[in-house]
């Protein structure tokens, strides 16, 4: 059971900013029986917040800070699913949605948030009073648990809009589940954020993430063998990091087929519509 550094209602003010971490568990392959466990953060200020990978930000915050490529080859993994950001403006009310294809950053910007009941069903999660509310959102049933103990009204993803923090959220197949697992104080938000974006339609640009074939050819930033392991690291324009098992790799002959379906998106996503 993961600990929870208690926060005092009393210390949440519009100076302070705090890190909401999430145990997401996800099912990327509808024709596979798999599961993909991976941490994301949530930091707000009161005013905004950022949601975004946990390992992804680390690494990209050591590697911003060294410029050694170790950092990016050995820093912790992240799925190449979960490579976005969310932005969410409490009093413009628009949701901000970041990612990356090849070398271009895009943009999709939406203000539909999610339409919740709430229910008169309570439980205590991790000794956080909890209430329950349901949505149906982008084409899945959502459950939710929310606490009023923590005055921010957000949650993980693009879910908002609930009187308080959402600690667990799952959809009703049992696809997506995120799990509210730590709460800490930072000095400050996320510093990330892309520029020089390509604004689109959330239809557009889920036709070119799940068209695209990564090919090593045109799609490769840098590239390096690790003779000792048998492992080949490789850094995409898109700037994701994979190390592959280069004997798996030669099995079926064809290495740039095979890195294509290790790295092929899911579909599974967390939006069907």
């Amino acid at each position: 059971m993961f600990k929870f550094l208690f926060l005092l209602l009393a210390s949440f003010c519009s100076a302070q900013s705090y890190r909401f971490v999430y145990e997401y568990k996800m099912k990327p392959d509808l024709k596979i029986d798999s599961l993909v466990t991976d941490y994301m953060n949530l930091d707000s200020d009161g005013k905004k917040s950022y949601f975004y990978n946990a390992a992804k930000y680390e690494r990209d915050s050591t590697y911003n800070r060294t410029k050694n490529n170790a950092v990016l080859y050995n820093g912790k993994k992240y799925d190449q699913n979960l490579g976005y950001i969310v932005e969410k403006e409490y009093a413009q009310k628009n949701i901000k949605f970041y990612d990356k294809y090849k070398t271009a950053n895009l943009l999709v910007i939406e203000d539909e948030a999610p339409k919740w009941n709430i229910e008169k069903e309570f439980l205590k999660i991790n000794n956080i009073n909890c209430q329950k509310a349901t949505t149906n959102y982008k084409g899945r049933t959502w459950e939710a648990w929310f606490s009023k103990e923590y005055p921010i009204n957000d949650g993980p993803y693009k879910f908002i809009g609930l009187p308080g923090l959402i600690v667990r959220l799952k959809d009703s197949e049992g696809n997506h589940a995120f799990n509210l697992i730590q709460i800490k104080k930072i000095k400050a938000l996320f510093a990330f954020l892309p520029k020089n974006n390509k604004e689109m339609s959330w239809k557009e640009y889920r036709k070119a993430i799940m068209t695209y074939t990564p090919n090593l050819a045109d799609d490769i930033e840098s590239m390096s063998i690790e003779k000792n392991v048998g492992a080949m690291n490789i850094q995409f324009k898109d700037g994701y990091v994979g190390k592959f098992d280069v004997e798996k790799l030669k099995k079926n002959g064809n290495m740039d087929a095979e890195i294509a379906k290790i790295l092929r998106r899911t579909n599974n996503p967390i939006e069907k519509e």
